[in-house]
């Protein structure tokens, strides 16, 4: 997960190739470009009753912060979400006419995305419906059941919402990142409030920079919205007390029904110091939270649960709210534990100038986890892997902690069975029949090495501000951990360690890479629409780099085949050879903090779409009747009492549906009111 200028990551999953399980039900809903899924959480039960309540609190802090995610996204996002699902849940007509279906699934994006926006491609959605429709359905809802504001009429709510929903010129963009326009005027998220330009918000944070210890700077602005108001420009800080109080407080709540069933010392106080946080907003007390947090490697339950990661900011500042729940995976966190005890080797052959090495690899830990509960900005749309915490001096003095969620990574794969995609779009059956082999193994594997030792390689060299690259940091540092993941992956180490079985199975990994970054992963986006997601720029910045850079040599080929197009990898080895000049000169970028380079990097390879190749690999898409987005429902968590009210149990269901459990969750853990201002 990445912050700006920081190095952590939420590794994101590409479209995937294929295997199976007919033993659970991995799809639950499939609408737009969407389908949604369920994971397991195997071992759950094996826990300890102490543990399972543990998780239970947890788990219940990490859904009482969901209506601050969207409220983050547009300020508009809960009047829209509430006033539609009063409709949906209360409609008198036929649900299967038309225009209702139109405004249910319209209904159904807006809860993936936690708003108006598309999670990935940023823009606003067109709905299917018409705006005389929405008018007639909103006039035959009980008034008490709408977000009026106090003395509002309904006609007043309309008239407010029906241009934010129907006018593809009002709020058009969530989060714009690049380009010559002001990056705040043009984005339509709720970080800033008030006729601010980037030019005032970049000299408000500089300001608060003035007289810092550079050598452990503070994420100035991470945990608050930036306001300008009759001149005036000041932060309104998410905190108890402060603004998102009503959700934060339920946060705190649980947080603290959590502390006796701690599994130790360091883990009591870990919860202790975030609750701490969330009452005070000090950011210093943020950093003290996440320096004990990393420290702590011997609980076998973990959690994530704050403003953490700031993809939605366009300046990479303000940090969306999120949070993750799990216990270890202690099968599976040999792979982990074998790569993190070998970081300083790592380190110390990566392909980059010396000066940018880290001398001494400092804490380093790696598992892989189960995830029990997603929240946030984590669900529905979920990572599958984290390394955190973001703060370079952290990572520096104090190390980071990574995780592989390999139930996540499990259940995309089992619920790709049969999709056709590798048929489609693979060159030969010697692609295809790697891909089986070892496709699965060398995906987990490069997150493994992209989390556990990309995110915390290298190193700032001194006096360079860790926010030099500003709204390109996110991309930039996506591309060096993936980079570094990739290098390793073709190297005899990765066998001599026992992590892959044989040399040439890196070969599935850069193959899959190649392919998704040039072509598959462009079924994300909309005809005529630039690349604006981070991870999806870092994808095609390197993909494409690589390709042009070996043209000469006929590194990689898109060779056409009974009218497609395919991509061949004729060269592994000097293909390896090219990401570690493009690592070598990404590293450089982030030590130096070189804008200019970074953002010419990215413009250049990360963000236009080929247009006739993009036609193309749509029309063969479209053809599989697939989903090129994922997500998933949670399980549902309950406790299990004896007649004297006592927990003996918690227990998880999995038969929940999607738009049962959005409902659920708008009703039981919805505390903000439908505007924040």
């Amino acid at each position: 997960m990445t912050a700006i200028g920081m190095s952590a990551c939420t590794h994101q999953p590409a479209p995937q190739t294929e295997s199976g399980d007919a033993n659970f039900n991995y799809v639950v809903d499939q609408f737009a470009d969407l389908q949604i899924l369920r994971y397991q959480v195997p071992g759950f039960e094996k826990l300890t009753l102490q543990q399972k309540q543990l998780l239970y609190h947890l788990s219940e802090a990490a859904l009482m912060g969901r209506d601050i995610l969207a409220d983050q996204n547009c300020r508009y996002n809960l009047p829209i979400r509430r006033t539609l699902e009063a409709i949906y849940t209360t409609y008198p007509g036929d649900k299967n006419e038309e225009q209702f279906k139109a405004l249910e699934t319209y209904l159904k994006r807006v809860w993936f995305s936690n708003g108006i926006h598309h999670h990935y491609g940023e823009d606003k959605f067109v709905p299917g419906f018409t705006a005389e429709f929405f008018a007639a359905c909103v006039n035959q809802v009980d008034p008490s059941q709408l977000p009026l504001r106090e003395g509002e009429t309904v006609e007043q709510l309309l008239a407010e919402l029906t241009p934010v929903i129907f006018d593809p010129a009002v709020m058009a963009k969530r989060t714009v990142q690049s380009g010559d326009k002001d990056l705040i005027q043009a984005s339509a998220n709720n970080y800033y409030e008030g006729d601010l330009t980037q030019m005032e918000v970049d000299a408000f944070y500089e300001k608060m920079k003035e007289g810092q210890d550079t050598l452990r700077p503070i994420s100035y602005g991470l945990n608050s919205r930036l306001v300008k108001e009759n001149g005036k420009i000041y932060e309104k800080v998410w905190k108890v007390g402060g603004l998102y109080t009503q959700a934060i407080e339920r946060i705190v709540a649980e947080l603290e029904k959590a502390i006796p069933f701690a599994e130790n010392d360091a883990q009591k106080a870990i919860i202790e110091k975030l609750i701490a946080y969330y009452r005070t907003g000090d950011l210093k007390t943020f950093d003290a939270y996440s320096v004990l947090w990393v420290q702590d490697t011997q609980s076998e339950v973990d959690f994530v649960n704050g403003f953490i990661e700031t993809y939605g900011d366009p300046l990479g500042r303000k940090a969306s709210w999120e949070s993750t729940v799990n216990f270890i995976n202690k099968e599976a966190t040999e792979r982990t534990r074998i790569i993190s005890s070998n970081a300083q080797w790592f380190e110390d052959h990566s392909p980059i100038d010396p000066r940018f090495r880290k001398k001494e690899v400092k804490g380093v830990s790696a598992k892989v986890i189960t995830v029990a509960m997603l929240g946030g900005d984590c669900y529905p749309s979920t990572p599958i892997g984290i390394n955190l915490p973001n703060a370079d001096w952290i990572r520096r003095d104090y190390g980071s902690k990574s995780v592989t969620i390999e139930n996540i990574t499990e259940a995309y794969d089992k619920a790709s069975q049969g999709s056709g995609l590798s048929a489609e779009f693979m060159w030969s059956d010697k692609e295809m029949q790697q891909s089986k082999q070892y496709g699965f193994l060398t995906d987990n594997l490069h997150t493994d090495l992209h989390e556990c030792l990309g995110h915390g390689s290298g190193q700032l060299l001194e006096g360079v501000d860790p926010d030099a690259l500003g709204a390109y940091s996110s991309t930039l540092e996506e591309a060096r951990a993936d980079l570094f993941g990739l290098y390793y992956m073709a190297d005899p180490k990765m066998v001599e360690l026992g992590l892959l079985p044989v040399a040439d199975a890196y070969e599935t990994a850069y193959y899959h890479y190649m392919m998704n970054g040039l072509m598959t992963q462009l079924v994300r986006i909309e005809p005529g629409k630039n690349i604006e997601e981070a991870h999806m720029r870092n994808r095609q910045l390197i993909a494409k780099w690589a390709y042009e850079q070996g043209r000469n040599d006929n590194v990689v080929e898109l060779k056409k085949r009974d009218g497609k197009t395919y991509v061949v990898v004729n060269d592994y080895q000097k293909l390896r050879a090219l990401f570690a000049r493009l690592l070598a000169e990404v590293q450089r970028i982030k030590s130096e903090g070189d804008f200019e380079a970074g953002k010419n990097l990215v413009e250049n390879y990360g963000v236009q779409v080929d247009a006739e190749l993009h036609r193309e690999v749509l029309e063969r898409y479209k053809k599989l009747n697939l989903a090129p987005y994922k997500g998933f429902v949670n399980p549902l968590m309950k406790e299990v009492k004896n007649e004297a009210g006592e927990v003996i149990d918690i227990t998880l269901d999995y038969t929940e549906g999607y738009a049962e459990q959005m409902l659920r969750y708008s009703r039981d853990y919805s505390f903000l009111p439908s505007y924040n201002e």
